[in-house]
């Protein structure tokens, strides 16, 4: 029983030995994004104005999070909120696999951040840009200390921000899963009444898990907005 609620977190080959269920989820939300991006009016439409809102809200925290130095990276961040969050959302329907639930692909994510947000500090500081593992003001005989853990702390950023993510995805999919099990198992025997109980919890969880998917990727954007901003504005 317990291996079969971690097979929703199993890549399956699907199509032609290619197309795995996790790259067929990015294909049917890559299709959603591009229909619905065709089909804007000039009276917006309530999804159109949530849209509208969503996108001026991003465009507003690249601006104040990097001094409007970085208002070129605000489709690469209103882009990554909208492939994270669609996926989040898909995901909690049945039957779905979630990719970002699946460490290889919000690792893949984070870290590809980290190296872009290296590559693009050391392009525009050359060498000063290793000075960011040095904190101003900070004695120099506590140097060699204070770049080991700053160094450390700085490649981390790319475990924390994949690992985060997969984590709180994954934990409400196996709560959900264990507990329909266990509501299953009830109804099976008889147990109409008591099978309420957890059924009305899985509707809490539900509404939870929405709101966690929302979170966790507004999460990642702000993040990596916060690491864009590190690197544009060198301290």
């Amino acid at each position: 029983m317990a291996a079969s609620f971690f097979d929703q977190f199993n890549v399956v080959r699907i199509i032609g030995g290619i197309i795995t269920n996790s790259s067929l989820m990015m294909l049917i939300l890559l299709s959603a994004i591009l229909i619905g991006s065709c089909s804007y009016k000039l009276i917006p439409t309530r999804l159109q104005a949530i849209q509208e809102i969503v996108y001026t809200h991003f465009l507003e925290l690249v601006k104040d999070s990097t001094a409007n130095k970085g208002n070129q990276y605000f489709t690469f961040i209103i882009t990554l909120f909208a492939f994270i969050a669609g996926l989040n959302l898909l995901g909690l329907f049945p039957y779905v696999f979630t990719p970002t639930a699946h460490i290889v692909i919000t690792f893949g994510l984070s870290l590809s951040i980290l190296i872009a947000v290296t590559i693009l500090g050391i392009t525009q500081y050359r060498w000063n840009f290793a000075s960011m593992m040095m904190p101003s003001g900070a004695p120099l005989s506590l140097a060699p200390l204070l770049v080991i853990i700053e160094t450390v702390s700085y490649l981390s950023r790319a475990i924390s921000l994949g690992v985060r993510l997969a984590a709180n995805l994954s934990a409400g999919h196996l709560l959900f899963a264990i507990l329909a099990s266990f509501g299953f198992a009830m109804i099976s025997n008889g147990m109409l009444v008591l099978s309420l109980a957890p059924i009305l919890v899985m509707v809490f969880i539900t509404l939870l898990e929405i709101a966690v998917a929302l979170i966790q990727a507004y999460v990642f954007c702000l993040l990596t907005t916060i690491y864009i901003n590190d690197t544009l504005n060198l301290h």
